[in-house]
């Protein structure tokens, strides 16, 4: 099994970034529960046959829709030695927990926080958004909120309207429900306009409403914006509210010396969200939040009880423990193929790929400007291009959006590569996100011939 999956990886470039599913495959999944075993030998030929061929592909250099990471054997070796340890770091005295405090001492460095701040692995960046909105619920409202629920008390938060939809999805899990967040226009430069923003703040005021919370972005989701962080900052300290930092991937722009200056702010935050499977090139999954005070944490999430009783000596000291930090009590060692990453590779090298996807960025962004068929949607800030290719100039605005929507589902099935697609200003584009370590300007080159060629093809 080892050897066959160092061989996929090995190979990457040998296979289809992503191929559709034979429909015969998918129904060999459709079988009814097994009351007799099957020896491995025969599971691990399925794996090889039916499911690793048709996986999403985001190890593959070709794939570049959506933000995800490529993943490193480092990682996914660690990831086997986590598994076999099998080690539950809800709690309790144990070094797996050791390891991810190792984890919090290099983000607070890494971010400017202080001694003061905790840290917590969850499943992404969307459960820690969500973690950050019920912390800034209760520094507001008080931990007797967690008993009374919010009752009649009429709080808002403010972000971008470029922000991730997890955001919203938040606001609506968290119980304030989705149209308690004001998603504020953006300006010319995809950022969060300030003057609007804060004219929503004091209109909200103004109708007796309660502003908690302002969620800024560090890469947004489609273009890879990052807001005005001082700013914001400057803002939510003036209205008393917690500010909040969605920085899914951007966040770990931090250890690139070249984009560190363009995130400050980023230490002024309560909180930030962020991926290690992203930019850091962790297997999936490993997000993270990070809270610049454990008290506020610890007030919104600790839940005492008999079966859980803490000691000074034993397996059961330690306290507090990760699950006084968060809503798990059973959870994987996420921090140890976190800690083989940053130790194996350093982050002067993670900041040097950080920095490759970025500059591949810029090579697309040439390569379009040089092509009249293909147009520039965006600004490329970060490692995300939107493009779209515009034909002979007869078509219609409709029909753009139309040919290329079947373009990227063309480009997709090509096997090549795998753009995803996003909406700017109503218009449908082709967004290349640049975050696996393996591209190269070769795969970017691929990009535009293979989307000129089908693009032609269409457009006949």
């Amino acid at each position: 099994m080892l050897d066959d999956i160092l061989d996929y990886t090995q190979h990457l470039r040998q296979r289809p970034v992503w191929q559709p599913i034979p429909a015969a495959i998918k129904a060999g999944f459709h079988t009814a529960l097994p009351h007799q075993g099957t020896p491995l030998s025969e599971l691990h030929t399925r794996f090889i046959n039916d499911i690793m061929p048709y996986a999403i592909g985001n190890a593959h250099p070709g794939f570049m829709g959506w933000v995800q990471g490529g993943g490193t054997p480092v990682g996914m070796l660690a990831e086997m030695l986590a598994a076999g340890l099998n080690a539950n770091v809800g709690g309790r005295e144990q070094m797996p927990i050791a390891v991810e405090k190792q984890i919090l001492h290099w983000m607070r460095e890494l971010f400017g926080f202080p001694d003061t701040a905790q840290g917590l692995f969850v499943t992404g960046t969307s459960l820690a958004n969500l973690i950050a909105v019920w912390i800034a619920r209760t520094k507001h409202l008080g931990t007797q909120v967690r008993q009374d629920g919010m009752g009649v008390n009429k709080l808002t938060a403010y972000t971008s309207a470029g922000a991730h939809g997890c955001v919203s999805q938040a606001m609506d899990l968290a119980g304030f429900g989705s149209a308690a967040l004001r998603q504020i226009p953006m300006n010319a430069h995809f950022q969060i306009d300030l003057p609007q923003l804060a004219a929503a703040i004091a209109a909200d005021q103004a109708a007796g409403l309660q502003p908690f919370l302002i969620v800024g972005s560090a890469g947004t989701v489609d273009v890879g914006a990052i807001d005005d962080l001082p700013a914001l900052a400057a803002l939510a300290q003036a209205h008393h509210c917690w500010f909040h930092i969605d920085g899914a991937y951007g966040a770990l722009g931090m250890l690139s010396a070249k984009l560190a200056p363009r995130l400050a702010g980023i230490e002024r935050a309560d909180s930030i969200a962020f991926d290690f499977h992203k930019w850091g090139q962790v297997p999936y999954d490993a997000g993270y939040i990070l809270v610049r005070e454990a008290a506020d944490q610890l007030a919104t999430f600790a839940a005492p009880a008999n079966y859980l009783k803490r000691e000074t000596r034993g397996m059961a000291a330690g306290s507090p423990w990760p699950c006084d930090f968060g809503p798990d009590l059973s959870r994987g060692f996420r921090a140890l193929k976190t800690w083989f990453t940053l130790a194996t590779f350093g982050t002067d090298k993670l900041g040097h790929i950080i920095d490759n996807t970025c500059a591949l960025a810029q090579y697309l962004q040439e390569h379009i400007k040089q092509q009249t068929e293909l147009q520039l949607m965006a600004p490329v800030n970060l490692n995300i291009v939107c493009f779209r290719y515009r034909g002979s100039g007869q078509l219609t605005e409709l029909q753009v959006n139309e040919l290329n929507g079947e373009l990227i589902i063309r480009l997709q099935e090509s096997g090549l590569v795998a753009p995803s697609s996003t909406l700017i200003n109503g218009q449908l584009v082709i967004r290349a996100a640049f975050v696996n370590h393996r591209t190269n300007r070769a795969d970017v080159d691929t990009l535009v011939q293979t989307t000129l060629k089908l693009g032609r093809e269409l457009n006949l």
